[in-house]
């Protein structure tokens, strides 16, 4: 995957020491660790909190697969060396009946919780934004848990609600 990220938002942001980049497979622990974290903040959650007993051997072998697809790209932001914040975005088509029959789809968004507030997100999405345009791809859609930071945050960045995700259990499996 080649991606040069030509939006200001991508680059570091002045005086921050913000830098955003495409995640690499020598990125795997980094990628796992933000996405275990995203998870585990929300255990409360009635899908994202019933995680999988072994999900700490699951989660390399997943995330390997994902940086390796061609229609997958991570992207990540590092401060002081370190990473901070995580985006994926898949390639994605929707029903062939409809309009936009590509987008592109936002998941395991996470930004450590010291670091909130301070551009992150909107440096991530930047990195997704040129990504987007180098494929021609205009939408952009993501689930986000309802209430709290997360969905202000989607919310200041332009994104708007347009459906509702149930879920119905009958039983335990």
């Amino acid at each position: 995957m080649v991606v040069t990220p030509v939006d200001p938002a991508a680059a570091p942001a002045p005086g921050t020491g913000l830098r955003v980049r495409p995640a690499a497979a020598a990125d795997l622990d980094a990628v796992v660790e933000l996405r275990l974290a995203l998870l585990r903040e929300y255990g409360h959650h009635a899908v994202y909190g019933r995680l999988h007993p072994d999900v700490e051997a699951r989660a390399p072998r997943l995330c390997r697969q994902q940086l390796d697809s061609p229609r997958d790209a991570f992207f990540l932001a590092e401060a002081g060396g370190r990473a901070v914040g995580l985006l994926r975005c898949t390639e994605s088509e929707a029903s062939p009946l409809l309009l936009v029959e590509r987008f592109a789809y936002l998941s395991s968004v996470y930004v450590r919780p010291g670091y909130r507030r301070r551009g992150i997100l909107r440096a991530l999405l930047g990195a997704a934004d040129a990504w987007c345009r180098e494929r021609g791809i205009a939408d952009m859609r993501l689930h986000n848990v309802p209430g709290g930071g997360a969905a202000a945050a989607w919310a200041a960045v332009g994104f708007d609600v347009t459906e509702e995700v149930r879920i119905r259990r009958r039983g335990e499996p």
